[in-house]
């Protein structure tokens, strides 16, 4: 449990630099410029990231179950992954109204994600590393969304053709990973045994 938590702490930290400490993120970006804290950056979330996998398998070896989830839980969270997979792909494509409306899908599919999979997962390590992710994504949207109104961000109105493309591709990445990769990555099946 001591490496999910410490690879917790290195990513989800990393990652609310901007969150809580926006000022100290631009003093050590004006000293160490900004290839170097893109460096810094990269390296501390793909130690924590690495941690994070390390420590929530070792985890998995050894659960200490919280509860025991229905069976159903299973299949409701992976339908819900299902509009957190479009959130994400939003985030990449240009000119989509799903972004335009919403502003930052990355955040919101990372919170419906874990708010899925704490649907559906009752050991302690799924509510340190769900529930971890869930409420840095409350936190990092509200900051998002602070940021926004302060300087007056004004965000393009989406097209069709983008917005048609964005829910294509997160509808087929949601289908090949709930079908395939889900069980070959993570080991269990989201419509399934296993």
């Amino acid at each position: 449990m001591t490496l999910l938590i410490l690879g917790l702490i290195l990513f989800l930290g990393m990652h609310s630099v901007r969150v809580f400490a926006e000022g100290w993120r631009g003093s050590v970006r004006a000293k160490i410029g900004e290839n170097g804290w893109k460096g810094l950056y990269s390296v501390v979330s793909l130690l924590g990231f690495v941690l994070i996998v390390m420590g929530y398998g070792a985890a998995r070896e050894n659960p200490q179950i919280l509860w025991i989830a229905p069976v159903w839980t299973r299949h409701l969270a992976a339908l819900l992954t299902l509009p957190a997979f479009v959130l994400l792909v939003a985030t990449y494509v240009p000119g989509n109204s799903i972004k335009a409306k919403l502003h930052h899908p990355m955040v919101l599919s990372v919170k419906l994600w874990a708010a899925a999979h704490l649907i559906a997962n009752g050991m302690l390590a799924d509510v340190l590393l769900f529930g971890g992710f869930l409420l840095w994504a409350v936190l990092s949207f509200r900051a998002a969304r602070g940021r926004d109104r302060a300087a007056g961000t004004v965000y393009a109105p989406g097209r069709l053709g983008p917005t048609l493309v964005t829910v294509a591709v997160g509808l087929v990445a949601w289908a090949v990973f709930a079908m395939w990769a889900h069980r070959v990555l993570i080991g269990v099946k989201p419509f399934g045994g296993g």
